[in-house]
């Protein structure tokens, strides 16, 4: 590999930033149940301290995803919220409402005929939005599980308008630096129709809502075969990408890590990444980078640093794409040049590469075997497992 190759790759890396998602460390499951680990984190405390190990070892996860639900019930005030998290060597990055959990949203939430119950989801979403401001994190994620489960349960166009509706509320609620990631999911937990079932639905919402919103791109959330880069193209070109959620998928949101299933679909993504800064002198997207994965079989910390590691790999494979040459086979029609250039790219050893830039800002070559060999790992099962016992 050219010394051009390296800095290519250190350059990439260096404004390569993940968000860390704060449920990844504590248990997770199934809607069947879950399986319990010792050293999952029990309240904000731990998740931050738990991700600011991740940070630490990799060198670029600065940020920690909340669930307003989940992490902030324990009486802390914001500004609490900001010293813990600074004691961490995190800070506190997406905010996420949640409209799922409450016993209202059978119907839906956003979406619901009730107008009771789609004001006091609307009033979450903002005071959601408002904690975002008081704990200084620009972005507000929205992930809503509205849908029917039967042909007729409702009006399909009546919960389009619906939820419209309180869309523009919401970005008229936003600080002039928030911004406001729409997601979306094909099915479950509603299987007949859900509210934002593709990236369409998303775009046409997040552009009637204003500047401030984007599309949120979960990479698990399509069904088998759906080329997902192609997405990831039109939603760069109409500037509209807002962020990404990295899984993997057997079959539509199976919540893998990273990269275990379809690694090369993840390097043609972020080669359409590297195009469009290609294609304009060099200034890439401002993209929200996160995890967003369930962990209940894989130690939380080392599916984190699992995910995370494959994703600088993978970024870094992208980034040695000449799209100028690949530029030329295209216009020549040169099919087979311009899918060897993909092909040779991805099939790069970039692990020397890899552990330069990591040794250079005085990090381990292999993030995976530092967290292994520090007992952190151990440290935390023992502590939090007498926690539990203390507590029950």
């Amino acid at each position: 590999m050219t010394e051009d190759s390296h800095q290519r790759i250190h350059n990439a890396l260096d404004h390569f930033k993940i968000e860390l998602h704060s449920w990844g460390f504590t248990d997770t499951g199934t809607r069947f149940g879950k399986f319990l680990q010792d050293g999952a984190a029990i309240d904000l405390a731990d998740k931050l301290a738990d991700a600011g190990e991740v940070h630490q070892l990799t060198g670029c996860c600065p940020k920690l995803a909340a669930h307003v639900l989940w992490d902030f019930q324990e009486g802390l005030e914001p500004y609490e919220v900001i010293a813990l998290a600074e004691k961490h060597g995190v800070e506190i990055g997406s905010i996420n409402p949640n409209l799922f959990q409450d016993q209202d949203y059978r119907l839906g939430s956003l979406c619901n005929s009730d107008p009771g119950i789609r004001e006091k989801a609307s009033r979450h979403v903002i005071e959601s939005i408002k904690l975002g401001q008081a704990v200084n994190s620009r972005i507000v994620s929205l992930w809503m599980a509205d849908g029917t489960n039967c042909p007729g349960q409702d009006s399909i166009r009546a919960r389009k308008r619906r939820l419209e509706t309180a869309l523009g509320g919401f970005h008229d609620a936003l600080a002039e630096d928030q911004i406001f990631l729409l997601e979306y999911k094909p099915f479950e937990p509603a299987f007949y129709h859900t509210d934002i079932a593709d990236w369409g639905m998303s775009y046409l919402h997040a552009k009637k809502m204003g500047p401030q919103a984007g599309v949120l791109v979960d990479t698990g959330h399509h069904y088998q075969s759906q080329k997902i880069e192609q997405i990831v193209a039109w939603l760069l070109d109409e500037e509209m990408l807002g962020g990404f959620h990295f899984n993997d998928r057997r079959y539509a949101d199976d919540d893998l890590t990273l990269g275990s299933i379809d690694p090369y679909q993840i390097f043609r993504i972020f080669n359409e990444v590297h195009g469009y800064a290609a294609s304009n002198g060099g200034r890439y997207p401002a993209i929200e980078y996160r995890v967003d994965q369930s962990h209940n079989l894989k130690p939380g910390m080392e599916a984190m640093i699992e995910t995370v590691t494959a994703a600088q790999e993978l970024y870094a494979k992208a980034a040695l794409v000449d799209h100028e040459c690949l530029q030329k086979h295209q216009e020549a029609g040169k099919v087979v040049d311009a899918e060897r250039l993909l092909k040779k790219a991805f099939g790069t050893d970039v692990s020397g590469p890899l552990s330069e830039w990591r040794e250079g800002r005085g990090l381990a070559p292999d993030p995976f075997i530092a967290l292994r060999k520090s007992e952190y790992l151990e440290r935390i099962s023992s502590d939090r497992k007498e926690r539990r016992k203390k507590k029950r």
